[in-house]
């Protein structure tokens, strides 16, 4: 009973439940921006998914940095190396994002919202797993 009690007390505090609230709310932003290139304006899918990714990209990295992970230093050298961090482990979960959704709907002939939230969920998932143990992970 007390091993379960540590691994809830480890999913469940105010660092996970904000990257979750963050997390849906970057998602929004993702699948908002991509409704409106791909459905509204018919843009291709794959500009469409990527433009979205941009976007909720930037909306991430200030949530996750000043109020997720309480990264509240600016100075240069710490900053330039979570940006970069950050960055390259977002480039990552986009190739994963694009790799599943080309996989689901441009070889499997899918439902490209199927995809696309089924995706979002694995880069949420995997996200939290870069930033807590090589973006900003705590000193000491």
């Amino acid at each position: 009973m007390e091993k379960l009690r540590k691994i809830v007390s480890a999913l469940i505090n105010p660092e996970t439940i904000l990257y979750l609230v963050f997390g849906v709310l970057t998602t929004a932003v993702n699948i908002g921006l991509y409704g409106l290139l791909r459905e509204a304006l018919h843009w291709p899918l794959m500009l469409s998914n990527t433009l979205a990714w941009v976007a909720s990209v930037l909306f991430a990295f200030l949530t996750n940095k000043t109020l997720v992970f309480r990264s509240k230093s600016f100075e240069k050298k710490l900053l330039f190396k979570e940006t970069v961090l950050f960055f390259a482990a977002r480039l990552f979960s986009l190739g994963v994002d694009s790799l599943g959704m080309w996989i689901w709907v441009g070889v499997c002939h899918g439902n490209d919202w199927a995809a696309k939230i089924t995706m979002n969920v694995v880069v949420i998932v995997l996200n939290y797993i870069l930033s807590k143990l090589f973006i900003f992970k705590k000193k000491g």
